[in-house]
């Protein structure tokens, strides 16, 4: 690493936002030394201003004497020949109490500040804290003097909102050190609280904010040094959307991708599942989606009950980079976000991340990459798209601290093909990585059937993962019904494939049956209506029941002498099914239409 702060390059060639970079050489004729992904100020000159900005870059490739690096900001004015500061640093996030509840770009700036202090337009160069380091926090200590602790170790805590947030002992320690000094009070986040004796004998200074690299995993050397454990995801991430819980289960602490094409209703579903799952902590990164969506985001879910209590916005992070933003601030922010995930994962908190979506950053890695001119693989995308997506993904999961706190990050990543083409390569990729896959058809959307997520096309490989949760705390045989209920559906567009060509007329009363049946199941338990009170949530005990009575009812027809008479029987058990979903549970409405179908079914 070098000494921050003075010119250590010069700029020798300019190709949008991919600036090249000529190391200096210092007084006994060697190069500055630079490593990949350090951070860079690239300073234009201005004649009366002299150097007023400073553009901050990240390394992507060093050669002998030259560095290519990807500016976070739009290059208008950067010349050959202006000057580089090194910063010595990684890309980087702060960490630490204050997190919650704010709005940041890519490169962690908190946007409503800066729009509070600059107006709407973003002004080039700027650099904030990521966290407000005049906000003082009640620090209680858990640690006293001569306890030993280990990287990650728990040395107290703060209250942030309705959160215990927990101060951890620095990622970066090495070995086990000692506390020499600790400290009770109101502190900032800069101010030291603690001391540690190291191994060596030197003395280190903890304050409640670290820092941390965004492009490696927060608990890497955590679990390569044992003070951490991967756990086997065994529990489903309850949404309250039947058609996700039931049929489609995500574990907590797994991946799942929801890919679909505009206007299928991506946004919509992504809200329902931030604002209902069970999870205490949401981070979602808006990465190059539509100014437009992400502004009612952001100004919805401030003013969103949460079931919990308070706003959604008291447990929610928002990193934003919209499309209209720089591309390669696009392609850090999805990093920015997981590192803020990870760090609460490793406090103990289950932790929810969407990513909206993985579409425009890897769009966002093919500009980089034609920029360096490396050989492109399908469709222009880098060679390494499939493994960066997996490193992604790879960063979800459950672990478990050596003092017994259980964390998981679950990450649901959207994804936008063309066109609604699934073949192509970035859906692809992320089919290969993730375990469940929600696909959004714009057919169900046109049709009004929301959650627009087709289930003939739909999988989740934790049904079988999680089949015995589901046994023990629903019902035993619960994954076997649910099978037969998949089957019931792909039976049913068996039917209507063959109803399109010959018409009604042409099938037997029994595949008009199973037709028909397919039809109930889908539009009174697979549809939920999100902006009903009641139907927009429904919680897993609900959902049992529901699916149980269903079955009863479709598996115990009574008489029907013909086709007439069954379309006549399902167009009344779908329309009191539909009441019932938007009764409250153990309502006298409720109770009335639950009788009403016992009646029907005889």
């Amino acid at each position: 690493m070098t000494e921050a702060g003075q010119i250590r390059a010069r700029v020798s060639a300019v190709n949008d936002d991919i600036v090249t970079i000529r190391l200096l050489e210092d007084e006994e004729g060697s190069f500055y030394p630079i490593i990949k992904n350090e951070v860079v100020l690239i300073c234009p000159h201005r004649s009366d201003k002299g150097f007023a900005e400073k553009l901050q870059a990240e390394v992507l490739r060093v050669r002998y004497g030259e560095a290519d690096v990807q500016v976070f900001e739009n290059t208008r004015g950067v010349s050959i020949g202006d000057g580089v500061e090194h910063t010595g640093e990684m890309l980087s996030v702060a960490l630490g109490p204050g997190l919650l509840g704010q709005v940041y770009d890519g490169l962690q700036n908190p946007l409503e500040l800066i729009a509070s202090q600059h107006g709407f337009f973003l002004p080039r160069g700027l650099a904030v804290e990521g966290i407000d380091s005049q906000q003082h926090w009640s620090f209680q200590p858990a640690v006293k003097i001569g306890a030993r602790v280990r990287a990650g170790d728990l040395l107290g805590s703060v209250q942030e909102g309705r959160f215990e947030h927990r101060i951890l002992a620095p990622f970066t320690l090495r070995g086990t050190a000692e506390v020499s000094w600790v400290q009770e009070g109101s502190f900032t986040v800069t101010t030291p609280i603690l001391r540690l004796q190291l191994e060596d004998g030197r003395e280190r200074e903890v304050t409640m904010q670290q820092r941390w690299p965004v492009r490696i995993p927060v608990n890497r050397d955590l679990l390569r040094e044992g003070y951490s454990e991967r756990l086997f995801p065994d529990q489903p991430l309850l949404t309250s959307i039947r058609l996700i819980d039931t049929f489609f289960p995500v574990a907590r602490g797994g991946t799942a991708c929801i890919p679909g094409p505009f206007g299928a209703g991506k946004t919509v579903l992504q809200n329902l599942i931030s604002r209902y799952s069970d999870v205490d902590i949401v981070v979602i990164v808006a990465c190059g989606e539509r100014a437009g969506e992400v502004v009612e985001t952001i100004t919805e879910f401030p003013n969103l009950p949460d079931p919990r209590g308070g706003t959604l916005m008291d447990r929610t992070v928002i990193i934003c980079n919209t499309s209209s933003m720089p591309v390669a601030a696009r392609e850090a922010s999805i990093y920015t976000g997981i590192t803020i995930s990870e760090y609460y994962r490793q406090m103990g908190y289950n932790v929810l991340l969407i990513a909206d979506s993985t579409s425009r950053w890897a769009q966002a890695m093919r500009e980089t990459s034609g920029r360096l001119e490396e050989i492109p693989g399908e469709e222009a995308f880098p060679a390494y798209l499939e493994s960066a997506i997996r490193a992604l993904y790879e960063r979800a999961g459950m672990i478990r601290t050596n003092d017994g706190r259980i964390g998981s990050l679950t990450l649901i990543g959207t994804v936008s093909p063309a066109g609604g083409n699934f073949e192509e390569p970035v859906t692809q990729a992320t089919l290969r990585t993730v375990k469940t896959f929600l696909g959004l058809s714009a057919d169900r959307a046109y049709k009004r059937a929301y959650p627009a997520v087709d289930p003939l096309i739909s999988w989740s490989r934790y049904l079988d993962q999680l089949a015995q949760w589901y046994d023990r705390e629903l019902e035993p045989g619960w994954t076997k019904q649910v099978r037969e209920m998949l089957a019931l559906l792909r039976q049913g567009e068996t039917v209507q494939q063959m109803m399109e060509v010959t018409g009604e007329e042409g099938v037997t009363l029994e595949d008009y049956l199973t037709w028909l049946k397919a039809q109930c199941l889908d539009q009174v338990y697979l549809q939920q209506d999100a902006f009903d009170d009641v139907d927009a949530s429904t919680p897993i005990r609900r959902q049992l029941e529901l699916l149980l009575l269903l079955a009863g009812c479709l598996n115990r027809l009574p008489p029907l002498a013909d086709k007439e008479a069954a379309r006549g029987h399902f167009v009344t058990l779908t329309g009191l099914f539909r009441n019932l979903n938007y009764s409250r549970h153990d309502s006298p409405d409720y109770r009335g239409y639950l009788a009403e179908i016992d009646k029907l079914r005889g």
